[in-house]
């Protein structure tokens, strides 16, 4: 039987992790993982059958740490939950925007992306209780609204943008409220 590895994985996750965040997802790569971690690849590969493997594991980190983040926000109370959680996307692209690239702005093509997600149900689902939209109006809001603010935070992603809370804050207000002009409207018509 082979020697316990000293390096969990775990710790492996955490330093892939944190080499995503400041080199970015093209500097993920074994040798470097392994002069972070102070040994050889092996740990890597005894508890990663691949880099694909680990990459993926990192994918889903990522999503569990912009995930928090936006539990967090709407935990904190200073705005309405639909608002924060739009709010914690933004700064989340503003302050772990290699997370956020690879979350977000990574090419897809190959991928298959599902209709509906559980986060996208979450969001419908606040949006028809808030403002008496049918289900499939309050997708549509959700998404238009989601596309303002995907818009928001990869322009300061990208670094397009700088990251002003307030200004970010009253942008995605009026926004919100132009929807719901156009959508009560239109629904209650």
């Amino acid at each position: 039987m082979p020697p316990k590895s000293r390096v969990s994985r775990a710790q492996i996750l955490a330093a892939a992790v944190e080499l995503v965040r400041r080199a970015g997802a093209d500097a993920l790569n074994a040798r470097d993982l392994a002069e972070a971690l102070g040994c050889s690849t092996q740990p890597i590969f005894s508890n990663f059958a691949t880099m694909d493997a680990l990459r993926a594991a990192v994918l889903a980190e990522a999503q569990s740490l912009a995930n928090r983040a936006v539990d967090e926000e709407i935990a904190r109370g200073e705005f309405p939950p639909y608002k924060a959680a739009g709010m914690a996307y933004i700064r989340f692209a503003a302050e772990e925007r290699q997370l956020f690239l690879l979350l977000y702005m990574r090419d897809r093509s190959g991928e298959v992306i599902p209709e509906s997600t559980p986060e996208l149900e979450a969001m419908t689902g606040t949006v028809a209780r808030a403002l008496g939209l049918s289900h499939e109006a309050a997708r549509l809001f959700h998404l238009e609204m989601w596309i303002f603010v995907h818009g928001v935070a990869a322009m300061i992603a990208s670094r397009y943008l700088a990251w002003d809370r307030a200004l970010v804050s009253r942008m995605l207000t009026d926004a919100y409220q132009g929807l719901v002009r156009r959508f009560t409207e239109k629904e209650h018509s």
